[in-house]
């Protein structure tokens, strides 16, 4: 901010999912009743309004916060009762089978220990102990677990190479890497409100493999209630002895875990800016090597998992290796989440068999919305790619991705119908990429920037100039290629699919529909 703000900031979300679900009627009459315009603070000082980036509650778009105060499926009929702090608080959409690591959802109260550990917690955590470390290890590296924040880094190797790091338990980290704002995913924000306990019994579960005495949650800053249960949680474990020093009676077994919140950066996603954030720095993306398992938070050994890695980790630990590859295919084990939105009826957090295909997910939801043909559909996220409707039978595994060029990323699934105008997600992904950059490093920093001067002309003017497309390409090229951090790898990577898969897009003197 250039300027304070009110206690009190009502944010409306503005990015793709919203807008797809028609988020500007409920701009419009959010600034009408405030008297405000974006950035505006009231002359009382009461109130400051803002259009803000992905909430993380795409399955309830058009989505803001009210101060902490979240609500979903906001219209404008609703703006009284959203400012006034009357509209019904969301809660998570969670579907799909079989529920191998979010079963306990709507069965158990997530406010409760004492719930958890009747729907089987802290099962998993006795039945490793039983193990070695390294038994452990070696049962991660069979089942087949890659990273599922969208790097895949076997999970098995990262906690072999962080427990092998010279240094002791008391200067060992576990970090969660909570911090989800990549447009388009809200799956880890399920886990944390529905079944927090989990994320502590997966973490002390990493702990004991890695030797670590130190826990971290870097929880973003919009997700108020999964701070709250989070919070709750912790509390609730380290009185029960569940954290703490000796726990369940082993000897020499310390863990604890704090909870840290970002300020809004998106580039504290990124593993590096995340232990600066945590480190009272600003969010900058250290070069690399070295690397994390040795030199992570603190410049100490340090293992950073994603919530939805170390709850499948605990999953295994939990039903077994046999149990978990019942699921899924040969390379790609289990069961992943989902986050599917967009035009469909019934979007939300899909946890399903790896090896479903893309159309079978979209009809799991219930098809397209008004029996609609599909347009495009974005997979893995802002950093994602785009695929046509020719491309809808492609598995979400891991080999389906390698051969066919898409990411799976962090589960995105958007679904984008025949009516909608693709250019206007193109620029609204430029702008969230443009406005998230962190400066660093100039080809990102520069080349963000160019990227959005181009399509919010083409989408705004409906005017793309000889050569718009070329430039496009070349600006993608260049910042995949020498950008320090993976914002500014794959900043490009939507826009530079859908400029192959839909030329038409961007063809030069173009009207707009």
């Amino acid at each position: 901010y250039s300027q304070p703000t009110a206690r009190r900031v009502v944010r409306v979300c503005e990015d793709v999912a919203c807008q797809l679900a028609g988020c500007e009627a409920v701009h419009q009459a959010v600034a009408h009743k405030l008297g405000l315009q974006h950035g505006q603070t009231s002359a009382d000082g009461a109130v400051t309004y803002e259009r803000v980036p992905c909430l993380g509650m795409c399955e309830h778009a058009p989505s803001g916060l009210n101060g902490e105060r979240p609500a979903g499926e906001l219209t404008p009929a609703g703006v009284d009762d959203f400012l006034a702090g009357t509209y019904p608080e969301p809660a998570a959409k969670i579907y799909g089978e079989p529920r191998l690591q979010l079963f306990r959802v709507g069965r158990a109260d997530p406010t409760s220990l004492d719930d958890y550990l009747a729907h089987e917690g802290y099962v998993g955590l006795r039945r490793a102990m039983r193990y070695t470390p390294a038994e452990i290890v070696q049962m991660m590296d069979e089942s087949a677990i890659l990273g599922r924040g969208g790097a895949m880094f076997p999970l098995g190797l990262k906690w072999k190479f962080t427990r092998g790091a010279p240094g002791d338990p008391a200067g060992k980290h576990i970090v969660a890497n909570a911090d989800e704002s990549e447009p388009g995913t809200f799956k880890d924000r399920g886990l944390m409100e529905e079944d927090p306990f989990s994320l502590i019994e997966a973490m002390t579960l990493a702990a004991y493999v890695v030797g670590a005495e130190n826990g971290w949650i870097f929880l973003r800053g919009e997700y108020p209630r999964c701070r709250q249960r989070l919070a709750q949680a912790i509390e609730q474990a380290r009185a029960a002895g569940y954290l703490g020093r000796n726990l369940l009676g082993r000897a020499g077994f310390h863990f604890d875990i704090e909870l840290r919140l970002g300020a809004g950066a998106y580039i504290c996603g990124e593993e590096t800016a995340l232990f600066e954030a945590i480190e009272g720095k600003r969010g900058f993306p250290r070069i690399k090597p070295p690397f994390p398992t040795t030199h992570g938070l603190f410049n100490q050994p340090t293992a950073i998992n994603n919530v939805e890695t170390l709850v499948a980790a605990l999953t295994v630990a939990r039903i077994g290796l046999a149990a978990w590859g019942r699921y899924g295919t040969e390379d790609s084990r289990g069961t992943k989440w989902f986050c599917l939105s967009g035009h469909v009826p019934r979007p939300g957090l899909y946890e399903l068999p790896f090896g479903v295909t893309v159309r079978e997910l979209i009809e799991a939801g219930g098809g397209v919305r008004e029996g609609r043909a599909v347009q495009a559909v974005l997979v893995g996220g802002a950093a994602g790619t785009f695929l046509g409707p020719e491309q809808l039978d492609y598995p979400l595994t891991y080999a389906s991705s390698r051969n066919h060029a898409f990411p799976i990323g962090s589960g995105v699934v958007m679904v984008i119908d025949e009516t909608y105008d693709l250019r206007q997600v193109l620029y609204h992904l430029a702008h969230f990429f443009a406005h998230e950059s962190c400066g660093k490093c100039f080809p990102c920093q520069l080349g963000t920037q160019r990227q959005l001067e181009i399509l919010q002309r083409v989408a705004h003017e409906g005017v793309a100039r000889p050569g718009d497309m070329q430039t496009l390409l070349d600006i993608g090229f260049t910042m995949t290629q020498t950008s320090l951090c993976g914002l500014g790898q794959t900043a490009a990577s939507a826009v530079v699919s859908a400029a192959q898969r839909f030329p038409d897009l961007l063809a030069a003197n173009q009207e707009m529909a």
